[in-house]
């Protein structure tokens, strides 16, 4: 019988094939709805003659709300940065030795944490009727300081008291957790080097713990900017109280709300930027950018993303 000859298949390199993407029709019919979803709601924005587009570009950069936006800012800022502090502070005496520390902070943390933000700013800007005066004087001698409370404590000063004593107990949960996860043989390390519990826990662990708490703080401080309009009952002129005394002369509600929701959301997206280049910047698993370098990479990664998904 005569041989039957086949020929050999041709080797295949299985690296070399190009990859083919599995279609799911399920998500792609979820994500043809959600567009429609989406094209619909734009639609109704757009086109609703009540959203007054018209007054919210005339209001968007008036003076008014810019200096509202201002001190929005600022509360938001100063808050934060005075939470933060006081933050540090229980953390540590958290983690005392000392039973009293430890019992102090444990009830700041408890009655800070307990009370609504709204509520402590009523009380605060209310202090002058529970001490209408501060007065330190020397003991069976001349009186040395003499305050009006109601001098002391403005519309600012109790917005600011409210916002950073609710952050610090919050700050000071993040902070001890973060502490509690730096390795314990750094701490022993730097005494075998002779240096104090002070010096290694303001050079060695606080450092890293400010790390490990990077992301749980850019979030507390996109809540904080948030929360800073609940200042508007103080009548201090926020943002949210700037936009509601304008609407009250003009009586167009709607398009100032929409002026300060624009304004809102373009410094949450700020604060989540800065964030993320904050985060890259420290991300001890990857090569250290600038801060500058790490916020331009964050304008361009959506875009990126993007003409990716379209080359494949």
């Amino acid at each position: 019988m005569p041989e039957t000859k086949t020929k050999p298949t041709p080797s295949r390199d299985i690296h070399a094939a190009t990859p083919v993407p599995v279609r799911h029709m399920g998500q792609w019919l979820a994500g043809a709805v959600l567009l429609v979803v989406a094209l619909l709601f734009l639609e109704v924005l757009v086109n609703n003659p009540n959203m007054q587009w018209t007054v919210v570009f005339e209001y968007l950069f008036s003076a008014d709300i810019l200096k509202g936006l201002g001190i929005t800012l600022m509360l938001t800022i100063l808050a934060m940065l005075l939470g933060l502090f006081l933050g540090v502070i229980l953390a540590v005496m958290r983690l005392s030795s000392s039973r009293v520390f430890q019992s102090v902070a444990w009830g700041w943390i408890w009655f800070f944490r307990g009370v609504p933000p709204l509520v402590q700013l009523i009380f605060w800007y209310n202090m002058a009727l529970l001490i209408p005066r501060i007065t330190i004087s020397v003991p069976f001698g001349p009186t040395l300081v003499n305050w009006d409370v109601n001098d002391l404590i403005t519309p600012f000063s109790a917005a600011i008291m409210g916002l950073a004593f609710t952050e610090s107990a919050y700050a000071a949960e993040m902070l001890r957790a973060g502490i509690r996860a730096v390795s314990g043989g750094q701490t022993e390390a730097c005494a075998t080097l002779g240096m104090t519990r002070w010096q290694s826990l303001r050079r060695i662990v606080l450092p890293q713990a400010l790390r490990i708490v990077i992301p749980p703080i850019g979030n507390d401080t996109i809540s904080m900017l948030k929360f800073s309009s609940l200042v508007s009952i103080l009548a201090l002129p926020d943002l949210l109280y700037s936009a509601q005394m304008i609407y009250a002369r003009t009586y167009q509600t709607i398009p100032l709300l929409i002026v300060a929701t624009i304004w809102y959301l373009v410094l949450t997206t700020a604060f989540t930027l800065i964030e993320h280049a904050v985060e890259a910047h420290f991300d001890v698993t990857r090569s250290r950018p600038s801060l500058s370098r790490a916020l331009v990479s964050n304008l361009k990664a959506p875009f990126a993303l993007r003409r990716k998904e379209d080359l494949a």
